[in-house]
């Protein structure tokens, strides 16, 4: 049997022949077809429960609105900064910065270079899963897994803004979800999510592992441990136990785990011991968050709680960061799994983020230190955001489809415009689509845009709403010979249909996109007098994670193809 090592080098080999030979391809493709541009983009958000006033001292959850899963955070001095899963979205895992724990700033991502991972034929949902960030002595660190591409590897960075170094893989460690604890006595662990000690005794069934770690080298040592098999009680069959961290407090160490699975039943649980190998004693009132046990038919109701991340705040008061979903309809969520934030309460020793029973609060009391207005835009709350494409880099804000191998969106030859020179890829590709999304970030929201009408009948162009290479739609116009053409192309599971067109007769053409939770509606204005509508209130339940499965939100921008011929 090849080592792992050996297929490791030769997947990263195969990687690097394909990325080359992709790259020279799609290259001569684009150079061949007509650019498209684009004069802006907006986006404005307008939830109804965003609309409660914010009294003094208050701040928003989610304090990271739309599609930002699976929180992890640290505090290195005075400063927090926080990371989330992207899975194939590129640049990926953003890092987040601020000195209040409420208002962040977006600085910089881990995976910035292509260089650093490849993400082409995996499914929009795998890649990068669940990273976790630490720091000790001026070093960050962040863990993480490669799913279906890699597996788990470690990065290091001086500056959390990056540069990342490239990934130092980590071949004998399995599973997903890793994290560093760091002793007080020098030692450094590993934790992580895998498979139990011999078989699995039903779906579902999971253990926590621990391991010393050696910062030198980046590599685990010793043998490893499970601390957790199954989860807080092995005989109710607990699934997923998963996300591990270890904090330690007053002599004991907390294991701090997500258990129950990433929907309604998600949930956070902790167990304690004297000492880090355990044996760890599980919380007599576990969960210490979850919603599972509430009403559908609450107002404004927030589901799928857990994935926590703790984090002592610069008073000496605990925070935690968590991901939720705010619903509609009782199962749908288009805005994926979202960053949120509430107050850890000891209680006889115990870490406790909610009682149970107890509803998610929009609206919650503000660290002590926070500092600024209470605003939050444009994280969370509604707001409106406008890019004029007027700057020398794309907007942080940005996404790209798995990595570009072409640079392909171009700010510089032409300023004041994004220019997309387009691809042969469609948005069902497992590569990467001339396509930049946005996230969307509300369950009512408005995103138009203006570009030129493409002159040649090989190009379409225009905005599109996507939620994963199945699971789109694309408003978009296209020269024919009877002139230009608007359309809506829709694409739910394996049936792909264009559902609407019109005839127009301009050059310049505004497009938007209207969403009012499951109702979406396509609009576009071709003369300057005004929104027409296209198509209104289809069923945008299609973008939502329910029916479209996997663990991302939808995202929304502009997006151009090389049609086949005719």
């Amino acid at each position: 049997m090849w080592s792992i090592e050996w297929r490791q080098g030769w997947r990263v080999l195969l990687a690097v022949l394909l990325a080359a030979f992709l790259q020279s391809t799609l290259a001569s493709t684009a150079s061949a077809a007509e650019p498209v541009r684009f004069d802006w983009f907006e986006y404005t958000g307008h939830d109804g429960a965003f609309e409660q006033p914010l009294p003094p001292d208050h701040y928003r959850n989610p304090i990271l609105a739309g599609f930002h899963p699976d929180p992890a955070v640290i505090r290195a001095g005075d400063r927090f900064y926080l990371v989330n899963s992207t899975f194939t979205y590129f640049p990926g895992i953003p890092v987040f910065e601020s000195t209040d724990l409420v208002h962040w700033k977006h600085i910089g991502s881990v995976i910035d270079r292509p260089s650093q991972l490849d993400f082409d034929g995996l499914g929009v949902s795998r890649g990068v899963f669940a990273p976790t960030i630490t720091y000790h002595e001026g070093v960050f660190y962040v863990l993480n897994t490669a799913v279906d591409n890699g597996g788990n590897y470690i990065v290091t960075a001086k500056n959390p803004a990056g540069p990342w170094s490239d990934p130092v893989w980590l071949p004998t460690v399995g599973g997903i979800d890793t994290s560093l604890f760091f002793d007080d006595d020098g030692k450094v662990y590993l934790l992580n999510n895998d498979a139990p000690e011999g078989e699995p005794l039903y779906d579902g069934h999971r253990a926590i592992w621990l391991r010393e770690f050696d910062l030198k080298k980046l590599q685990p040592v010793g043998k490893a441990e499970v601390v957790i098999n199954g989860g807080v009680d092995l005989s109710k069959k607990p699934i997923w136990i998963e996300g591990p961290h270890i904090y330690k407090r007053e002599g004991w160490y907390y294991l701090v785990c997500a258990e129950g699975g990433t929907g309604p039943q998600h949930s956070q649980v902790v167990l304690r011991s004297r000492d880090v190998w355990g044996p760890y004693k599980p919380y007599e009132h576990n969960p210490i968050l979850t919603q599972r046990d509430l009403t559908a038919d609450r107002a404004n109701p927030i589901t799928n709680a857990g994935h926590a991340d703790l984090v002592e705040g610069l008073d000496g008061r605990w925070w935690a960061v968590f991901l939720a979903s705010r619903t509609y309809g009782g199962v749908h969520y288009n805005t994926g799994r979202e960053t949120f934030l509430l107050p850890v309460e000891w209680k006889d020793g115990w870490p406790v983020i909610l009682e149970n029973g107890l509803a998610i609060p929009q609206v919650a009391p503000a660290p002590s230190f926070m500092q600024g207005e209470a605003k939050q835009a444009p994280l969370s709350g509604n707001f409106t955001w406008r890019d004029e494409f007027d700057k020398p880099q794309l907007d942080r804000a940005w996404l790209y489809v798995r990595v570009p191998k072409t640079h392909w969106a171009d700010l510089a030859s032409e300023p004041g415009t994004l220019t997309i020179h387009p691809l042969a890829e469609g948005l069902d590709t497992l590569r990467n689509p001339s396509f930049i999304g946005r996230r969307q970030q509300h369950m009512a929201f408005e995103a138009s845009t203006s570009l030129q009408v493409p002159r040649e009948r090989n190009v379409a162009a225009g905005l599109a709403a996507f939620q994963g290479e199945k699971y789109w739609y694309f408003l978009g116009v296209r020269q024919t010979a009877d002139g230009p053409e608007l359309f809506l192309e829709k694409s739910s599971d394996r049936t792909r249909a264009i559902v609407a067109t019109a005839r127009i007769d301009t050059a310049a053409l505004k497009l938007k996109i209207s969403g009012n939770y499951g109702a979406y509606s396509f609009g576009y204005d071709a003369d300057g007098k005004g929104w027409r509508w296209l198509v209104q209130n289809d069923d945008g339940t299609i973008l939502s994670t329910d029916v479209a499965g996997g663990f991302v939100g939808a995202t929304l921008g502009p997006y151009a193809r090389i049609e086949a011929s005719e």
